[in-house]
């Protein structure tokens, strides 16, 4: 497939006319005279100087730093003078405090500097960790091909890592895999379109939506809050049977997290995945409510809908993200409860819930937690520890499902709605009992009326992040601490 140039890329996605080199000319590093001519030839070819340019431009206004590699400098590769250009930007990126776009196109490092190239790696992953660590975001936009150390190091620290359609992405080079086993690698699993399914990469964008999506990501990232919106106010809940509620919201018609992104939220971006190479039932976006930006997390409503470790290990990235990007977090809860096998229990499922919960509870951003449907067992707790927790009005929360608990107590599942009404599940229980926050009615089912419900859901939900941007962060973590440390004392 055809490659897309260095400078192709940095006109796609910046204003027009703004773009601002930050290169000076690269250090004489070649030892060797066949090293000197083939650097001279990529220039000739190509009319620049090195395998990568560096500068800042202005993405609908906004200055941003870029760091982007051209392949037919010498396959991209990154040696001692490459990786110099790229550290400078980043650390001026840092210090100036802009978001930083990278876009590798790169065979790796120069073999013509040998291991010295190689090292390189771990001073350009320092520069960018060191730049996430200052809540600046880091966005990725892997182009065709990109393998070996550059994949392996800073084109695989994204907060947000795109690519485009059919590009070649992978750690071992396709050519040398076949030189050193004898057999080609098996077609269709460097690709991007694989990587993505398989939740390694975010999202695959062709380069004439690249920058409607930059911009997207950065109105969530990046741009301020908007005003804080004001505080919706409901009338008095009916009470509802327990038992009716848990009925209620196993409808596989009620609107559940995707639903509450798409007719709740603006400036949505979806991720996916864990960046561990795994495609979980967890779903992980940016997103606006009523202007106001956050993380998004929320278990989907799938056929079977039970949590597995793997969409656990997707919401601590969520809860990672949010925390690196000093992002709001909103976690949404609909879920019939952990998967119950062996691949869950060899996966670490335990360990994955204890992990989540611990994350959530101390993470240093603040937090809304949505009940929004079936809150069963260790899965919806390890998402419920916020600062606000909101509950539509037939979510509930229970340690097991209603069956669960009455086959523990009964040896039978025909005391499901006593159990359901003793242990307190119901949304009003949990808003008595200290849990939940704010109750969203419904009616009289989220099912019949989705969007109406979908916006009064939203409007909390803008205005309880709003609302918690007026505390510090450790008022935040006292206020949450003290919370949680006080459920069912006197």
């Amino acid at each position: 497939m055809s490659r897309i140039r260095a400078l192709a890329l940095r006109d796609a996605v910046l204003d027009e006319g703004s773009f601002l080199s930050w290169d000076d000319p690269p250090l004489a590093v070649a030892s060797t005279d066949s090293y000197r001519r083939e650097l001279a030839d990529a220039t000739a070819a190509t009319g620049l100087d090195e395998s990568v340019i560096t500068g800042e431009g202005r993405v609908f206004g906004r200055r941003v730093a870029l760091v982007v590699c051209e392949f037919e400098f010498l396959a991209g590769s990154i040696g001692v003078a490459a990786a110099e250009r790229i550290i400078a930007a980043v650390q001026r990126a840092t210090a100036e405090r802009l978001p930083l776009l990278a876009s590798p196109s790169s065979g790796g490092t120069r073999m013509q500097e040998g291991t010295v190239a190689f090292l390189q790696m771990v001073k350009i992953a320092a520069a960018v960790e060191l730049h996430k660590r200052a809540h600046l975001p880091y966005l990725v936009y892997l182009r065709h091909p990109t393998t070996g150390g550059v994949f392996a190091s800073w084109g695989s620290l994204g907060h947000v890592t795109a690519a485009e359609p059919g590009a070649l992405i992978g750690f071992l080079g396709p050519r040398v895999y076949e030189h050193l086993y004898g057999e080609p690698f098996p077609s269709g699993v460097q690709t991007a379109e694989n990587l993505q399914r398989r939740g390694v990469i975010d999202a695959v964008v062709p380069l004439e939506l690249l920058r409607a999506t930059l911009d997207r990501a950065l109105k969530v990232v990046w741009d301020a809050p908007g005003p804080a919106p004001s505080t919706p106010v409901f009338e008095s809940l009916p009470q509802v049977d327990a038992w009716e509620s848990v009925e209620t919201s196993r409808r596989p018609d009620r609107p559940g997290v995707g639903y509450l992104l798409r007719y709740g939220s603006t400036e949505r971006v979806l991720l996916s995945g864990t960046g561990q190479g795994e495609a979980a039932t967890m779903l992980l976006a940016l997103a606006r409510f009523g202007g106001q930006p956050a993380v998004v997390l929320g278990q989907q409503r799938v056929v079977g809908g039970l949590v597995g470790p793997a969409a656990l290990r997707e919401a601590r990235r969520g809860m990672a993200l949010a925390a690196s990007l000093h992002l709001p977090l909103v976690s949404v809860i609909d879920t019939a409860g952990p998967a119950l096998s062996v691949e869950a229990e060899e996966g670490g499922l335990a360990g994955e819930i204890a992990h989540c919960l611990a994350d959530l509870v101390t993470l240093d951003t603040p937090t809304v937690s949505v009940l929004l449907g079936q809150g069963s067992g260790g899965p919806a707790l390890a998402m419920v520890p916020a600062d606000r927790v909101l509950a539509a009005q037939h979510g509930w929360l229970a340690p097991l499902p209603p069956e669960g608990a009455s086959a523990i107590v009964y040896r039978d599942v025909d005391h499901a709605p006593e159990l359901a009404a003793a242990q307190g599940i119901r949304s009003v229980d949990l808003l008595r009992n200290g849990i939940v926050d704010v109750v969203i009615p419904e009616h009289t089912d989220a099912a019949d009326e989705p969007r109406a419900f979908t916006e009064r859901l939203a409007a909390v939900v803008a205005a309880e992040l709003a609302g918690l941007r007026s505390l510090s962060a450790d008022e935040r973590l006292a206020a949450r601490l003290e919370r949680y440390r006080r459920i069912g004392l006197p």
